[in-house]
């Protein structure tokens, strides 16, 4: 049986829909962690899923550059459809940290294109586009390690990453944490860079979270494998 068509709308009408969904208070709190949209996620994903997939619309929504239309299209678009130099383009235009984590995480690792963004992004002066060839090492430190000097990277990260701006340095601190917790012969030294350097220390975290201090994160998540 064939499934339902997506209803097709105009991006004028996904336009003011979105201002339906504004909320003062959301976009307050989002405002302090350098976002600026005030629509709850749940009601955009339930937006999206309505939505189904349509590219073309994707791309009106993104073209608009509104924050949560930006959102919306990264949930709606067909990820293997951007070529390598929109992409690029895209992230470049992404300066909110929500939207460039969408990006990454639900259309760049979809793409065939990845890992040349990666190589591209890693070296970038820009550290918000160094920050996304972070995030993808990241993925490939956990999924497909081959290749990856995995020892260069802790020394990058050693001599890098306490005096990196703020999202490189998460993005750093990431991969740190999964070089000790993916790999038992580099588990040592992530802990002892992370000791020393003792970057997010101090972060607030909410109880039942695993805290982002690498030290933390690495411990725990060795002792979920373990009684696993």
């Amino acid at each position: 049986m064939a499934g339902t068509a997506a209803p097709q709308v105009s991006v004028d009408e996904v336009m003011a829909e979105l201002v339906t969904l504004e909320d003062p208070k959301i976009r307050a709190v989002n405002e302090r962690h350098g976002d600026d949209y005030g629509v709850n996620l749940t009601k955009l994903r339930a937006v999206a899923k309505r939505l189904k997939t349509q590219q073309d619309l994707a791309e009106e929504l993104w073209e608009t550059g509104d924050t949560a239309a930006k959102l919306l299209a990264l949930l709606i678009c067909r990820p293997k459809e951007f070529g390598r130099d929109e992409l690029d383009a895209m992230l470049r235009k992404a300066r909110t940290p929500k939207v460039q984590d969408w990006l990454v995480n639900y259309v760049v690792k979809k793409s065939p294109h990845a890992e040349a963004l990666r190589v591209v992004w890693f070296d970038d002066p820009d550290p918000v586009v160094a920050s996304a060839g972070w995030a993808l090492t990241s993925e490939r430190v956990v999924k497909k390690p081959e290749g990856l000097d995995l020892g260069g990277l802790l020394d990058l990260i050693e001599a890098q990453m306490k005096d990196a701006p703020d999202r490189l340095q998460w993005a750093m601190n990431n991969c740190l944490a999964q070089i000790g917790i993916e790999h038992p012969e580099y588990r040592a030294r992530a802990l002892e860079i992370g000791e020393r350097l003792k970057v997010l220390e101090d972060y607030p975290t909410s109880p039942g979270c695993t805290s982002p201090y690498a030290p933390i994160w690495i411990g725990e998540m060795v002792r979920r494998q373990a009684v696993s």
